[in-house]
C-alpha cells in the first residue's frame, strides 16, 4: 500500500537508526596489539598499574574515547601510544573486531593490528604496571576454563510493584555472563579482556 503521510513514511526511511538512549552510553577503544617474535605471531597484553581502577588485572591498551578522537579506531591507536610508550609509525591497524555492548552501558569497541617486533616501549608506570607477550599458538592450545555470572534484577525499596502486573512477584528477565579464565606462567586473563581474547583466536587461523 501506499503511505497515507509520505512525508513521515520518508522521513523514517532516510532515518539511520542508532542505539537506543545512546547519550546514557560511554564509548571506549581497545586496540589487541600483535608482536612477531622470531616470525611467531604473540598477543600482548598489560596489567594495570596500581593508581587506577582495578589495579593488578590484565587488559588490552585502551581507554575512553574523547571528544577529540576522530572515531574509536583513532582512540584505540592514542591509548595504545599513550599507555606502552610505542611510537605510531611503528604500529598498523589491521581492522575492527566485533563490538561490545555492556550491562554498564558501555560501548566497547576493539581494533586488532600489530607492533613492530623491533619497536621502542616506553611505558607509563601512572596506567601500565608491565606489559608481557603470550604465543598465540600457547593460548590457541590452553585448556580454557568458563564459569558462569547470574544477573538479577533488584529493583530500588520505593519501586512502584502496584503498578506492573503481578506486582512483587513479576516474573523478571535475567541474565547470564559467561567468565573464561586464561591461565599462563601463573598470570589470569579473565573479564572482558578474556572474552575479546577469546573472539579474537577464533578469528586468527
Amino acid at each position: 500500500m501506499n503511505p497515507t503521510n509520505r512525508h513521515l513514511s520518508q522521513f523514517f526511511k532516510s532515518r539511520n537508526a542508532g542505539l537506543l538512549d545512546e547519550d546514557l552510553y560511554r564509548s571506549f577503544a581497545i586496540f589487541v596489539p600483535l608482536i612477531y617474535k622470531n616470525n611467531e605471531p604473540h598477543l600482548l597484553f598489560q596489567v594495570r598499574g596500581e593508581n587506577i581502577k582495578q589495579p593488578g588485572e590484565i587488559c588490552f591498551p585502551g581507554g575512553k574515547v574523547d571528544p577529540g578522537d576522530k572515531n574509536p579506531e583513532a582512540a584505540a591507536v592514542r591509548e595504545l601510544v599513550e599507555e606502552i610508550g610505542v611510537k605510531e609509525d611503528d604500529v598498523v591497524t589491521y581492522g575492527p573486531l566485533d563490538y561490545m555492548i555492556t550491562p554498564y552501558r558501555f560501548k566497547l569497541f576493539a581494533f586488532i593490528g600489530e607492533i613492530r617486533s623491533d619497536a621502542k616501549l616506553k611505558i607509563n608506570h601512572e596506567e601500565v604496571k608491565e606489559v608481557f607477550t603470550v604465543p598465540v599458538r600457547a593460548l590457541k592450545e590452553m585448556d580454557v576454563k568458563t564459569y558462569n555470572i547470574y544477573l538479577e534484577v533488584q529493583p530500588e525499596e520505593t519501586f512502584p510493584y502496584h503498578l506492573i502486573p503481578g506486582g512483587e512477584n513479576y516474573d523478571w528477565r535475567t541474565g547470564v555472563v559467561h567468565e573464561h579464565f586464561y591461565e599462563y606462567e601463573g598470570r589470569v586473563i579473565w573479564g572482558l579482556t578474556a572474552r575479546i581474547l577469546k573472539h579474537v583466536l577464533n578469528l586468527l587461523p
